[in-house]
């Protein structure tokens, strides 16, 4: 049984979608569900879908696709976690069943300590409160902040998007494999399995992502590590297939017990997924 923890759908032009722009012509097209089970295969049971913008009109067609379609399971979308109204929102977005959490998009914004601001505070009460999660769209440099944040909230549930994108098309291993060895103490840290081989350079082999996975297995393990496609961002540099093939492939992943938990079962706990099924 496969759950994909992390995967995108949008409609160019529609629901405030500015990204992807036309440069990006492997995505730059409409990605709606029959286009995921297309490319996920009968494997795939259910889906985190994840907002790509930082719109409300983006998070509530989301919310209005996954009453449509079994397949999604969650939607993480975004709010303005900074106004005024964000305790309102979340309130209200929590309401419906397949809700499970927020993500604003730490990586496009020009402070890198944002997420360890105080005036979030009244924003994260409302996510603890109505049991929801944050995912972190995090670079290394922001990873010191997010631990400010986890560190003085240890009742929000945090999920690292995409390993933190390691910067592998540099080769600089070590600052980031320290800087996620810190969150990684903290027991309510969880870290996807995703949107690794986009962070590698075009003219490097698949295999150069082998040290950071390796590293998220050792510090993340299978309680707290879950897979996802990062879809159709994905095919900016391979495709679904071969990324869940790689993953598979990976020595640790082929232990059954542990295939389960990255595969699934991570993510149907972490994302209180169970009602979905």
């Amino acid at each position: 049984m496969l759950i994909d923890a992390h995967q995108h759908f949008w409609r160019i032009g529609q629901n405030d979608c500015v990204w992807p722009t036309s440069d990006l012509a492997a995505i730059h097209r409409d990605f709606e569900p029959r286009d995921l089970r297309d490319v996920a295969g009968p494997d795939l049971v259910g889906a985190v879908t994840v907002q790509s913008q930082a719109s409300d009109a983006d998070t509530d067609w989301l919310l209005r696709l996954a009453y449509e379609e079994p397949l999604v399971l969650g939607v993480v979308g975004w709010v303005d976690l900074l106004s005024p109204q964000a305790p309102a929102r979340i309130a209200s977005l929590s309401a419906h069943p397949k809700f499970k959490g927020v993500r604003p998009m730490l990586q496009n914004l020009p402070d890198d300590a944002w997420i360890a601001r105080s005036e979030l505070a009244p924003a994260i009460d409302a996510l603890v409160t109505y049991d929801l999660s944050l995912d972190a769209l995090v670079l290394t440099r922001h990873l010191p902040h997010l631990l400010t944040l986890a560190t003085r909230r240890p009742d929000l549930r945090i999920v690292i998007d995409h390993g933190a994108k390691p910067p592998i098309a540099r080769d600089a291993f070590d600052e980031w494999a320290d800087a996620m060895s810190r969150l990684a103490a903290l027991p309510q840290v969880h870290c996807k399995l995703s949107g690794l081989l986009t962070e590698a350079r075009p003219d490097q082999p698949p295999e150069v992502i082998t040290p950071y996975v390796d590293q998220l297995i050792a510090l993340f393990g299978p309680d707290r590590l879950m897979w996802g496609s990062d879809w159709p961002v994905v095919n900016l540099a391979t495709d679904y297939a071969a990324w869940l093939e790689q993953a598979r492939r990976v020595p640790a992943l082929r232990a059954p017990t542990f295939a389960q938990a990255v595969f699934s079962d991570v993510a149907r706990r972490f994302y209180r997924l169970d009602a979905g099924l």
